[in-house]
């Protein structure tokens, strides 16, 4: 039985942290904007496991989509996502991440927008997935 309620909630959170990757780019802090995605990323996928009553643990989004592949179909260009993705875990958060200079500093527009885009196909795979499951 697909537990819907913890699904939305999850999902829920995954939404609003894009909406804020979203504005985060369009105000040009583009690092956060990809780190951010990759929350949102993360979270949708969780929604999924706990909505088919699977324990999610761990933060990498590919790891999650693992799991989830023994479940569901997942398709190989989400886990290119995935992997993009969790590049941005861990370097846009912290100061020393990089060699030198801060971490905004390697950040563009591009890589915001790969990464939302990213992150809205994983979103727009577990709704698509959920809505079969009910």
């Amino acid at each position: 039985m697909f537990d819907r309620e913890e699904f939305e909630r999850w999902l829920s959170q995954a939404e609003y942290t894009l909406r804020s990757a979203e504005n985060d780019m369009k105000s040009g802090f583009y690092s956060w904007a990809c780190f951010k995605a990759q929350q949102a990323a993360e979270y949708a996928v969780k929604a999924l496991l706990f909505g088919l009553g699977i324990m999610a643990y761990g933060h990498s989004i590919k790891r999650l989509l693992d799991v989830l592949s023994k479940e569901v179909d997942v398709p190989e260009e989400l886990f290119d996502s995935a992997r993009l993705l969790d590049r941005h875990y861990i370097p846009p958060r912290y100061p020393d991440a990089y060699i030198e200079g801060a971490p905004h500093e390697y950040y563009g527009e591009k890589d915001a927008v790969e990464a939302i885009n990213s992150s809205l196909a994983i979103i727009a795979f577990v709704r698509r997935v959920a809505d079969e499951a009910q």
